[in-house]
């Protein structure tokens, strides 16, 4: 054992351990649960760290051989699958992601100095130099989110593209619209399928948008964004290091004290993850009312198979896919509402509950990617229309008659409707044996042309 020593006292730390005494006390003072900090957060921790030190060499803040020590640890943890157990702080914790920041500091100084002969590098003098918590904290966390969007964005192009497939599919298949659940004018499955798609391009573009408000960070800006204890050489350099090293273009925020204590960016892309996870379970809601049955449902639509549905009824199949995708939305909206408590709670010159903000957000980004992959592959790809089931009910809905009201009013054509509910017959059988109309004339107004008209919408392209 070795022991470490800080502001509060002493405390022995198992002599191979790569962290240290700031690590080792989160854990004692944060036992709420067994989850650990996003290993991709620490990881863009990591790269911030790297960028810091290149930055603080070009300013001559640090010397040469440090520096050097310090980027080949850096390189060290991000090129290898290091072991889980270096960086122990768990995801809940107070003071604003200082345990985790500091549990990177002394996992990069420890092995920098196992790795290297020269002067000892200190986790705080060396590693922290010329930063803060909390400015390395939340730069690091939008690096995160901006490293897991891109891939939420595919999954959200790959169901675009898979429900343009069905509309195409179903294009001709006619089935009767509902509206309050209760049966309204025709439609087709074609159209449904294409109205889903739009749905889902307007979630791609919000999230497309988002990127720009995540990639403006306040590196630099240090305890309160004032940058105290940062040399301008190091200001100036450290996004563009920590763009090339992460890939990711961002940019120094216009106000560093702004960026510093608010966090309204979170919530605004908290909001879009949620419109997203809110249009997923709508869609999958109408999958379910729309296969339900088979028997004594609307059985429009026949999802795939997946698994048994019951431990006592054989045979039954349930909608395990919609169901998954319906419970992860529920999710992801009750970690935005965390979120936006989150923020509402900071105070003055620093928000510290960024810890819980980054955790949900990252989150719900790997949840929804995980999401819509399942409902793509296990779900939409191998949906199919029940074309009887929608044919008999379109032939038999009085509620065609709508199509009559410009030709006989509203009044003549509610009294048509009401007599063939109440004599389960046809408002064809209605219409003619009352002479109300020709034959012909009926016949033209029922046509698929005229009860599934629409108005003539532009095509927006939608490129990928």
């Amino acid at each position: 054992m070795r022991v470490e020593r800080d502001c509060v006292g002493e405390l022995e730390i198992e002599e191979d351990a790569l962290f240290g005494i700031n690590a080792a006390r989160a854990v004692r003072n944060f036992p709420i649960s067994n989850e650990p900090v996003n290993p991709l957060l620490i990881i863009s921790l990591i790269e911030v760290k790297k960028a810091a030190a290149m930055s603080n060499h070009i300013s001559g803040a640090l010397d040469g051989t440090k520096a050097k020590a310090i980027i080949a640890a850096c390189d060290t943890l991000l090129d290898e699958d290091y072991k889980q157990n270096a960086f122990i702080v768990p995801a809940f914790q107070g003071g604003a992601g200082t345990s985790v920041n500091m549990n990177v500091n002394e996992v990069i100084a420890n092995l920098a100095n196992r790795q290297s002969n020269s002067q000892k590098v200190h986790p705080n003098d060396d590693v922290n130099l010329a930063q803060s918590t909390n400015d390395t904290f939340p730069t690091a966390g939008k690096v995160a989110l901006l490293k897991l969007l891109p891939k939420v964005q595919s999954k959200v192009l790959d169901l675009i593209e898979t429900l343009d497939k069905k509309a195409t599919e179903f294009n001709d298949v006619v089935k009767l619209g509902r509206t309050q659940l209760q049966d309204a004018v025709p439609t087709t499955f074609g159209n449904s399928f294409r109205a889903y798609a739009s749905l889902f391009k307007r979630d791609y573009k919000r999230l497309e948008r988002a990127k720009d408000n995540l990639s403006f960070v306040n590196i630099g800006g240090t305890a309160i964004g004032t940058g105290l204890n940062a040399d301008d050489i190091y200001q100036k350099n450290i996004v563009g290091k920590l763009s090339s090293i992460t890939r990711i273009p961002l940019k120094p925020a216009d106000n560093l004290i702004d960026a510093t204590q608010n966090c309204d960016v979170f919530v605004e892309f908290s909001g879009v993850l949620k419109t997203l996870a809110v249009n997923l379970s709508k869609f999958s809601n109408d999958l379910r009312l729309l296969s339900s049955g088979p028997q004594a449902g609307l059985a429009e639509l026949r999802l795939p198979a997946r698994q048994a549905g019951s431990s006592i009824m054989p045979g039954k199949i349930n909608p395990v896919i919609p169901e998954v995708v319906n419970q992860v939305a529920f999710q992801v909206v009750g970690n935005d509402a965390a979120i936006t408590m989150a923020t509402e709670g900071g105070q003055l010159e620093l928000n510290a509950f960024e810890p819980l903000i980054f955790r949900n957000l990252l989150q719900n980004e790997s949840y929804l990617e995980n999401t819509i992959t399942t409902l793509i592959e296990n779900c939409v790809a191998g949906i199919e229309v029940n074309q009887d089931v929608c044919k008999n009910e379109v032939e038999n809905s009085v509620i065609l008659a709508t199509a009559l009201t410009p030709v006989l009013g509203y009044q003549v054509t509610t009294k048509v409707v009401k007599r063939a509910l109440k004599e389960h017959c046809s408002i064809r059988k209605i219409i003619l044996s009352e002479n109300l109309m020709e034959e012909a004339d009926f016949d033209n107004l029922m046509g698929s042309s005229n009860l599934l008209h629409q108005a003539k919408n532009k095509n927006y392209s939608f490129a990928k």
